[in-house]
């Protein structure tokens, strides 16, 4: 061979030997939560969130899932919804040891902070490592319910781990009605128990949930040229969060201060809607909501006037839950737009000032626990009707249709009308579960003390699941994760490892 062509081969083969060295260096280094225990949890939760995956956006995750079940080598279903069955028979002396179902979600209510420039359909999360705890900088973080797929994959990746036959459901959409565990077949199971890795506090088995049903209200609006000065209100600075877990904390709805807000103003000056719009999800508290109005320049002064009068009185009423709460406003460089005329405006601020929202009903029963609620939580301005948005939450039916009959109501007397969508089921507490005693047992023996066994006012979809397979006993359990739905989330990394252990001495029993 030619020595300048042999020198030439040895240089390709130097260079590409070269790129594969850098290559791997940089998958080291991009590896955020490299050294965190369970390792190959936190490897699974990486790389899910390397993956967007907030509602509706979930055929990339979804194909992840599946194509990791063909690696290998287990039996896999996904189906048209994009939810995935993956199936790994028992391990040796296990054979005959009931069958379990392991079941999380894959989407995750994705929200950013208004100065975050990701694009959370397309880009993956920023994973930051602070203390204890795993966060997603500028964005929510997804551990609910990523932790509940990163905790399957790893059990079905591990043959050292002993264990019956594992039927792993991961269903989708579930933050936004449960589409997936509605839609999903699971005839082909054989399993009658279940575990639910869809909770987010250590210590506690949730054993019965709130049924729920989302309401979009259409109310009809008629618009009108005006000249005028423009305004934006915005009112901001709130909490949010999970309108099932959080709704008891009474918190700031945005999209409820700023329509009675402006419905205030106009008991003293003359305004007109131009646009509005607030909140990101139905089940999430809104933490910030705005409005574009037309007011006549000669009433500035008296806006202002009255704005800073509502604010302080806005600041007095929430100084113990929201203290970062705030109203501005800001003037629009415009002369002459289409503006709601005034009695679309009356129309659509009293129908805001009226909505239901927050807690309905305390449960008799279980001290402390939200019965039932109503969580106002999008709203959108087009230019024919206002849209809004709600989550109702009841752990008794007959409560929840009267709560949904009650938006229905208010919405017709307004001239609007109605859809209601993801209508689920509450999930009943078995008082003869003997997963649950088992899974009691095993907790006083491993961490010393008692597990809490409650009830949940947040949605599950374990009813659902019921439905499909009666005689299903199911538990709901998750590690310590804090502020889920909201850009402050953030997921307990000794947590995740010891619900790690307690999730393999579950799986270990016969």
């Amino acid at each position: 061979m030619p020595s300048n062509a042999f020198f030439a081969i040895k240089l390709i083969i130097i260079v590409e030997l070269h790129i594969n060295f850098i290559s791997g260096m940089e998958e080291i280094k991009m590896r955020i939560l490299e050294g965190l225990e369970p390792e190959r949890v936190f490897y699974y939760f990486e790389e899910l969130c390397k993956i967007p995956h907030g509602s509706g956006n979930l055929d990339g995750i979804s194909r992840y899932l599946e194509q990791f079940a063909i690696d290998k080598g287990l039996y896999n279903i996904r189906d048209k919804s994009n939810n995935i069955i993956i199936i790994k028979e028992a391990s040796n002396g296990y054979e005959e040891t009931m069958p379990i179902i392991l079941q999380g979600h894959m989407d995750m209510v994705a929200v950013k902070k208004d100065d975050c420039d990701i694009n959370l359909e397309k880009d993956p999360l920023r994973l930051k490592v602070s203390g204890d705890y795993v966060y997603a900088e500028g964005t929510s973080l997804g551990g609910d319910d990523g932790i509940a797929v990163a905790y399957i994959l790893a059990v079905l990746e591990d043959d050292s781990i002993p264990h019956p036959r594992i039927e792993a459901v991961i269903t989708t959409d579930e933050e936004t009605g449960m589409e997936g565990a509605t839609a999903i077949d699971l005839s082909m199971l054989k399993a009658r128990r279940m575990l639910n890795i869809d909770s987010e506090e250590e210590g506690v088995l949730l054993t019965s949930c709130a049924g729920g049903v989302r309401i979009d209200s259409h109310i009809p609006v008629t618009r009108e040229e005006k000249k005028g000065l423009f305004l934006k209100v915005e009112t901001g600075g709130l909490q949010g969060g999970h309108s099932g877990t959080e709704i008891n904390k009474e918190r700031g709805n945005a999209i409820k201060i700023l329509g009675m807000a402006l419905q205030q103003i106009c008991e003293v000056i003359p305004v007109q809607l131009v646009s509005a719009a607030g909140g990101e999800k139905d089940n999430a508290i809104p933490r910030r909501a705005e409005a574009l109005i037309c007011i006549s320049e000669d009433c500035e002064q008296k806006f202002y006037d009255e704005i800073l009068k509502i604010e302080t009185d806005l600041k007095n009423e929430y100084a113990s839950k929201e203290k970062n709460i705030f109203i501005k406003v800001q003037k629009e460089n415009m002369t002459e737009v289409s503006v709601m005329d005034r009695e679309s405006t009356a129309k659509v601020l009293d129908f805001l000032t009226l909505f239901p929202n927050g807690i309905v009903a305390m449960s008799a029963d279980i001290e402390g626990l939200v019965e039932t609620s109503l969580n106002l939580g999008v709203l959108v301005l087009s230019d024919t009707e206002l849209i809004a948005s709600c989550a109702i939450r009841s752990s008794i039916e007959s409560s929840k249709l009267k709560v949904k009959k009650q938006v229905e109501t208010l919405a017709r007397v307004f001239g609007g009308r109605t859809k209601a969508y993801g209508d689920y089921p509450g999930w009943q507490f078995d008082p003869d579960s003997k997963l649950r005693a088992q899974m009691v047992d095993i907790y006083k023996r491993m961490f010393g003390e008692d597990v809490q066994v409650e009830a949940l006012h947040a949605g599950l979809e374990c009813g659902i699941m019921i439905a499909k397979l009666p005689g299903l006993d199911c538990v709901s359990y998750g590690p310590n994760i804090y502020d889920i739905h909201t850009t402050e989330e953030k997921l307990s990394i000794s947590s995740t490892e010891r619900m790690w252990r307690y999730l393999l001495e579950i799986l270990k029993q016969k």
